[in-house]
C-alpha cells in the first residue's frame, strides 16, 4: 500500500484534482463568510473607533489650549484690574486725606478767628468795665470829697477803702 501511495503521488488525477478545488472553494466560502467577514467588520470598527478617539483627543487638546489662553487672559485682565482698583483705592485716599487737611484748616482758622473776636471783645468788656468803675470811683471820691474837706491822711485811708472794695467788688464778679 506504501508503493501505491508513493507511485500515486507522481500523477495527478483530474478527480482529484476536482475535488481538491471544489473543497478548497468551498472552505474559501466558508472562511469568507464565517471567519474573515466578522474579523473585518471587528477591525473596521476598531479602525473607525480609534480614528473617533483621535479626532476626540485633538478637539479636546484644541479646548483645552483655548481655555488655557482664555485663563490667561482673564488672568492678565484680573491682574490690569486689580492695578486699576489700589490705583483708584490710592487716588480716593489721596482725594479725601487733601479734603480732611483742607477742612481741619478751616476749621482751625474758624476757631482761631473766632478766638480772636472773643479775646477781643473780653479786652473791650474788661476796658468798658475799667472805665465804669473809674467813673463810678470818681464819682464816689468827688462826692465825699464834697460832702468834707479831708487832709492827706484822710485821703490816703479813703482811697485805700476804695481800692479794697473794687477788689472785693471785682472777685466776686
Amino acid at each position: 500500500m506504501a508503493s501505491l501511495l508513493v507511485l500515486g503521488a507522481g500523477k495527478l488525477a483530474l478527480g482529484d484534482m476536482l475535488f481538491i478545488l471544489i473543497s478548497f472553494i468551498l472552505l474559501s466560502l466558508a472562511v469568507k463568510h464565517y471567519a474573515w467577514g466578522p474579523v473585518t467588520k471587528m477591525m473596521d470598527a476598531r479602525s473607525e473607533k480609534i480614528s473617533g478617539d483621535l479626532d476626540y483627543a485633538d478637539q479636546e487638546r484644541a479646548r483645552a489650549d483655548k481655555l488655557g489662553k482664555e485663563r490667561e487672559e482673564a488672568l492678565k485682565n484680573s491682574r490690569a484690574e486689580a492695578i486699576e482698583i489700589v490705583n483708584k483705592a490710592k487716588d480716593n485716599g489721596d482725594s479725601q486725606k487733601k479734603a480732611i487737611v483742607a477742612d481741619a484748616h478751616s476749621e482751625a482758622e474758624t476757631v482761631r478767628t473766632r478766638a480772636k473776636q472773643d479775646a477781643e471783645k473780653a479786652k473791650q468788656d474788661a476796658m468798658q468795665d475799667a472805665q465804669n468803675d473809674i467813673a463810678n470811683l470818681s464819682l464816689e471820691i468827688a462826692s465825699r470829697v464834697i460832702s468834707k474837706e479831708l487832709n492827706a491822711d484822710d485821703q490816703k485811708s479813703l482811697i485805700d477803702s476804695y481800692i479794697k472794695e473794687l477788689t472785693v467788688n471785682n472777685e466776686t464778679k
